[in-house]
């Protein structure tokens, strides 16, 4: 390679670099559930006009999330369950002055669209439900998912639903459901919400349903700490909130 071709190559290989840094500094980064990526999809025109930066939501369950910040990666903002943003508040990860409540969900039942709607009008018949449907799934860790175990052991069904159980991580609840790989899902009620092929039978009962909060906190190490305040104080407009409750969550 001549001298030439190689001062054009780095060349060319600079201006790529700067082009792709660039990009990287355009975006805003969140992290939070696929319920929050598709709230801040919906939202996406009036952030980006707002910040001046794209919303970019890297999607995944709440304890994964967690564990990726915990290692060092790189986000702007995270929207998680209240007790793992306090957390990562104590580890210096997220900002304490920027902890936002966010919204609250109740935990759902789902069944694949079209099926027959089982009874979860009670406790009794909501555990009857359980005992009788063939496969049930919901997700190996996920908040919903330490209320659920303590309902189980309550109603004294643990053994009877771990042996009919398809527990997942990456794959939705909701969508394992709509696949019929699984009778019932038990998931909140946003995520049932968000799949076209799963169907809402109703939340839990009220004795022994459980609202999980998520709520929003700002990045110690962001280079976008004003664009990320914008984006939290927008997300208790009007016009964010009515786009957050009809996604099915209670805005907080």
């Amino acid at each position: 390679m001549s001298a030439r071709s190689f001062a054009v190559l780095i060349y060319v290989m600079t201006l790529l670099f700067g082009q792709t840094a660039h990009a990287q500094t355009q975006e805003l980064k969140i992290y939070g559930s696929r319920v929050t990526k598709v709230i801040v999809g919906e939202l996406a025109p009036h952030i980006e006009k707002l910040t001046g930066l794209k919303p970019v939501v890297d999607a995944d369950v709440a304890q994964a999330s967690k564990r990726k910040i915990e290692s060092g990666a790189p986000l702007d903002v995270a929207v998680l369950v209240d007790f793992q943003i306090d957390d990562l508040i104590k580890q210096g990860k997220l900002l304490g002055d920027s902890r936002m409540d966010l919204m609250k969900s109740g935990i759902g039942v789902a069944v694949k669209r079209g099926a027959p709607k089982p009874d979860i009008s009670t406790v009794e018949a909501f555990k009857q439900t359980l005992l009788k449907a063939k496969s049930i799934t919901y997700l190996k860790e996920g908040a919903s998912t330490i209320h659920l175990r303590k309902v189980f052991d309550q109603l004294g069904i643990t053994d009877a639903i771990l042996a009919k159980t398809v527990q997942t991580m990456t794959k939705s609840v909701s969508e394992l459901v709509a696949d019929g790989q699984a009778e019932i899902g038990l998931i909140v009620t946003p995520n049932i919400l968000s799949v076209p092929g799963a169907e809402l039978v109703g939340e839990l009962p009220d004795a022994i349903n459980k609202y999980v909060m998520f709520t929003a906190a700002i990045s110690a190490q962001s280079p976008n700490k004003d664009a990320a305040r914008k984006l939290l104080q927008f997300l208790k407009t009007p016009e964010a909130t009515a786009v957050i409750k009809a996604k099915g969550n209670e805005p907080s």
